[in-house]
């Protein structure tokens, strides 16, 4: 049975990836220091047999006995609220911790896949982005924190399979959403399903003209075994191809809620990208992998989870 660890495995794309690995007959070592990962999101599978959670802060040291496999490094702040409030834990995570993490992986000559980032291409200027392009970002602004962790985080996983021979993947996830997404999370859809089951105001940064491209967790998860599975070793996009402006995002949650909320306006953060959308040509034809949940289906499997949670 191959073993593989999940760093960052109780936040939200990390706990269906540890509960996937899981039926996959993998035996999964969780790692996470709970910052703004949930145990809930594991609760689940905390007492199946080849389960095990480590309460870890990946930048210090992680030792572990015994064969590992696959190593899936998932530990960072991941939404723009998150990484604002913690922006040194970011950079030292995507620093530091993907270090230790590689470091394991060569110790234990384990495959090893980084959870990257669509926000590597910053505010871009090409469109849709693909993996060829090299981005626009602002390494000093407030979102920096995030966006050059892990273009870091990419640096230093191709450095250590150039130099250590460590067999890497890169996934360059964008904006992804479904059930474990936290009601606090700070990002549009939870922000906006919450928002309009309470028919409260739905806030909407700058103009909703801004665009996003949103995969639903499932699709990701697939797609992220699948290269997990691959000998890609160079970054790959994967998301949705399917681009939607955030006012029509609103409105589309509005109506999926019933809800009387009418939308407001307020100023957009800094840096904050005006397209967001992945030329997922590569994922297509390497891994035969592209999205299937229509983000209408998607939205109501996320608005029937918030709904059980009885927090709104």
């Amino acid at each position: 049975m191959d073993t593989a660890v999940v760093t960052g495995g109780a936040g939200f794309i990390g706990s269906h990836l540890c509960h996937k690995l899981l039926n996959e007959g993998f035996k999964v070592i969780c790692i996470d220091n709970l910052i703004t990962g949930n145990l809930n999101n594991i609760n689940k599978i905390k007492e199946h047999n080849n389960f095990s959670f480590i309460n870890h802060d990946v930048t210090k040291f992680i030792s572990l006995e015994g064969k590992v496999n696959f190593i899936l490094h998932f530990a960072s702040p991941a939404s723009p609220s998150d990484y604002l409030e913690f922006p040194i834990q970011t950079l030292k995570v995507g620093s530091l911790g993907t270090h230790n993490a590689l470091g394991l992986a060569k110790e234990k000559k384990a495959t090893f896949l980084l959870a990257s980032t669509s926000e590597i291409y910053g505010d871009p200027q090409i469109h849709p982005q693909s993996e060829d392009y090299w981005g626009h970002v602002n390494p000093i602004g407030p979102r920096g924190v995030y966006d050059e962790a892990k273009r870091f985080a990419e640096a230093l996983s191709m450095a250590y399979h150039r130099h250590h021979k460590v067999d890497t993947r890169i996934a360059r996830i964008f904006n992804t959403f479904g059930p474990n997404m936290r009601t606090n999370d700070g990002r549009a859809i939870p922000n906006f399903i919450i928002q309009s089951l309470k028919d409260q105001p739905v806030t909407v940064y700058g103009d909703g003209t801004q665009t996003r491209s949103f995969c639903y967790i499932s699709d990701m998860i697939d797609g992220l075994f699948k290269l997990l599975m691959s000998g890609i070793t160079s970054p790959l996009n994967l998301g949705s191809a399917e681009e939607i402006s955030i006012s029509e995002l609103a409105n589309e949650i509005i109506q999926l809620n019933n809800s009387v909320s009418k939308i407001i306006f307020k100023n957009l953060p800094e840096n904050d990208p005006k397209v967001r959308q992945p030329d997922i040509t590569k994922a297509r034809e390497e891994l035969k992998w592209e999205p299937k949940v229509s983000l209408k289906d998607g939205l109501n499997k996320t608005i029937k989870y918030f709904k059980s949670l009885n927090q709104t």
